[in-house]
């Protein structure tokens, strides 16, 4: 478990993983050694990835849908293989209740969706397939990202 002062420091970075260690030590009273030294650290496999967040809209692709997707046992590799290498496909997740992955879609056009589904219908024995548009996001990437949070993940 990570202590007290390592989830600041992990909070103050969900806020903001760019701003400088001095902004960062100054935000948490925390020395920038101390910061360097964990930062290191979590680079070795807490933090998994470091990347903006993009506002797919502004660059044309105003259609987002999540996707279920249920397949045979045979096709579920190959399928994931694909979702995998796709373009329009942002994330993919393995899920229960009846489907095999939930992916997160990014098109241009409800017709690039529709086709994708075709395509996917055609190419697997797909047994079950939802999806769902997304009208707005609500809240994105905001587990852990205040450091009031802190207290209620220790308790």
């Amino acid at each position: 478990m990570l202590s007290k002062k390592e989830m600041v420091i992990l909070s103050c970075l969900r806020q903001n993983a760019r701003q400088t260690l001095t902004t960062l030590s100054r935000k948490t009273n925390i020395p920038i050694s101390t910061i360097y030294e964990k930062l290191k650290l979590y680079n070795k496999g807490l933090i998994k990835k470091n990347v903006c967040l993009i506002d797919f809209g502004k660059l044309g692709f105003n259609t987002r849908a999540q996707l279920l997707i249920k397949v045979n046992k045979n096709d579920r590799d190959s399928l994931r293989e694909y979702l995998d290498s796709h373009f329009n496909v942002n994330s993919i997740f393995k899920v229960s209740n009846g489907f095999d992955f939930m992916v997160d879609g990014v098109f241009k056009h409800i017709k690039d969706l529709e086709e994708f589904n075709e395509n996917l219908e055609e190419r697997f024995s797909v047994k079950k397939n939802e999806y769902y548009f997304v009208i707005e996001e609500l809240k994105k990437e905001a587990f852990m990202g205040s450091t009031t949070d802190i207290d209620l993940i220790n308790s």
